[in-house]
């Protein structure tokens, strides 16, 4: 999915580097275009531009709510995602002792190589697709093997609070996980970035044509502008990308599971 995308090949530390660096060259383009039509501009175009200005500031804001509330979203669905993966493997793991004697061992080897790659798969980048692939069929093995597991032990055991309970609870592991892989994929579409960027870059240029106009060049505020909303976009990028970005959900829940798995057997 993401080998057709312009930017998610970048480090989101490289787009808001290039993105600063184009605004002030954008922003000193249009502080001389403005100086040099400034003595052929009256006061009524002047004050125009000025509305203009703050009609785009005003997008701009907008867009910048607009994407940080979807990237904020997204990844607070991936961290609830791993919270109620982690409670469905707890719950299943303690229903083993549910199930019949020669089945239980078995079971708990398998559940602490299953957390053992669902924390590796989980500190892997998105982008290196031939390891997460490998990851995948082997957690898709596992998961065949705990299935047919559980079906022998049906077999066994067939009543509903004890195998039955275990099957359930089987189920939801592997619900979970399908579910957190399908959020993984979810993302802010790049159009709406790009869009953002056009904006941003659009309203460096009009601040620098505004002030060209005015005969008055003001460099402090406006680097000190472009640098906020750049650390903003920098959240933004950062927040919308799973497994690659400086913010990364915390598999704490995970590896404490795994711990406590380890230190029971």
């Amino acid at each position: 999915m993401f080998e057709d995308e312009l930017l998610y090949g970048l480090s989101s530390v490289m787009i808001a580097v290039g993105l600063f660096v184009t605004i002030i060259i954008c922003n000193e383009m249009g502080f001389r275009a403005g100086r040099f039509i400034q003595a052929r501009t009256d006061s009524e175009v002047k004050a125009l531009t000025g509305s203009i200005q703050g009609s785009i500031l005003g997008l701009l804001a907008l867009l910048l709510g607009f994407t940080f509330s979807m990237s904020m979203q997204r990844y607070d669905n991936r961290s609830m995602a791993l919270i109620d993966e982690a409670n469905s493997i707890g719950t299943a793991v303690l229903r083993i002792e549910l199930l019949p004697a020669e089945y239980q061992q078995p079971a708990s080897e398998l559940f602490e190589q299953y957390l053992e790659l669902r924390v590796a798969i989980g500190q892997l980048d998105l982008t290196k697709h031939q390891q997460r692939n490998d990851y995948n069929k082997k957690i898709a093995n596992i998961q065949a093997e705990l299935w047919t597991l559980a079906v022998e032990a049906t077999n066994v055991d067939p009543r509903p609070v004890t195998t039955g309970a275990f099957v359930k609870s089987l189920n939801d592991v592997i619900d979970s996980q399908g579910k957190r892989n399908a959020l993984l994929q979810m993302h802010v579409p790049e159009v709406v970035l790009m869009l953002l960027f056009v904006v941003f870059i659009s309203s460096g240029g009009i601040m620098g044509y505004s002030a060209g106009l005015s005969g008055q060049r003001i460099i402090a505020p406006i680097v000190l502008v472009s640098l906020l909303i750049t650390l903003i976009v920098f959240i933004i990028i950062d927040l919308d990308r799973p497994k690659r970005g400086v913010i990364q959900v915390n598999q704490a829940g995970m590896v404490e599971l795994l711990e406590s798995i380890k230190t029971v057997r």
